[in-house]
């Protein structure tokens, strides 16, 4: 932390927005005899995916110079607006992310839409197709990814790599599919030229697929924003269900939206995975 931050400030700022953040507007229950008005500690590790102990030791004062990834995932969790992420990274010494490099942060009111979709699987991605935040039903549906590296919560990496997902398109749907997402990927580079994360990812794709090859070869740009997919969960069966990618204005991020035609059986399932397949969820994890 740096030093003419005077003393702990930064753990003051973590414990003031902690406690301004109701359980509830974080998807999580609020059960009976809190103290705290706000997040608990565990609680704030649990959206922010770091451990306890670490949010304690950077609320004393123990910990130093977290990383951009660690307080990224603190401004969503503890829903901070871009001017308080800003305050965050200076806080905690770490230059303020430049607007030529993709940002992970998610403002408050796009975590409110996710947190209140509850009976909509919901993802949220940044420019390079890193999955950031998703809700509930959305683990239900494809698989908790919290326990994933961050590589392999790339949509690009995950299907080029061949890494196994519950997605299956048709062969037509595969080509389309591809094509307009690496057409997005490319269009993401002219618009992010000097961050280092997404020629890391261009790289890496190279190297392991030839599809993403010669399709990046062909310098097609364009967005990717609506598909059918088939999920195939173990429990419920194959689902068919219309893929929505909405962008969300001001920024790079994608709320991509799974729903079903009413009257469907994939609507049926998808109502029986939302009572069944989110019991043991806590809530949305971002």
């Amino acid at each position: 932390m740096s030093e003419t931050n005077g003393p702990n400030e930064l753990g003051a700022a973590l414990r003031r927005w902690r406690d301004r953040v109701a359980p509830a507007a974080a998807g999580l229950p609020a059960g009976r005899g809190r103290r705290a008005p706000g997040l608990r500690r565990e609680e704030l590790a649990l959206l922010a995916g770091v451990s306890v102990d670490y949010v304690v030791r950077l609320e004393q004062g123990r910990a130093t110079s977290p990383s951009v990834q660690v307080l990224t995932a603190l401004a969503r969790a503890l829903r901070l607006s871009d001017a308080e992420l800003r305050h965050l990274f200076l806080l905690a010494g770490q230059p303020v992310p430049r607007s030529g490099v993709i940002s992970a942060h998610i403002p408050p009111s796009v975590q409110r839409l996710v947190d209140q979709l509850g009976s909509t699987p919901v993802s949220v991605y940044d420019a390079a197709w890193n999955l950031i935040a998703w809700n509930a039903l959305w683990a239900a549906l494809v698989g908790d990814p919290s326990g994933l590296p961050e590589r392999e919560r790339n949509v690009l990496w995950r299907h080029f790599a061949g890494l196994p997902v519950r997605v299956t398109h048709t062969p037509e749907q595969e080509a389309r599919f591809e094509a307009a997402v690496v057409a997005d990927l490319r269009a993401a580079t002219a618009r992010y030229p000097d961050d280092p994360g997404l020629r890391s990812l261009v790289a890496e794709l190279r190297d392991v697929s030839d599809r993403f090859e010669r399709l990046w070869d062909t310098h097609a740009v364009g967005p990717h924003t609506t598909d059918t997919k088939t999920v195939h969960h173990p429990d419920v069966g194959p689902l068919t269900l219309d893929c929505d990618v909405l962008t969300v204005p001001g920024s790079d991020l994608r709320v991509v939206a799974y729903t079903a035609a009413p009257g469907t059986e994939a609507a049926d399932r998808l109502r029986l995975l939302a009572v069944i397949g989110t019991q043991t969820m806590t809530g949305p994890r971002s």
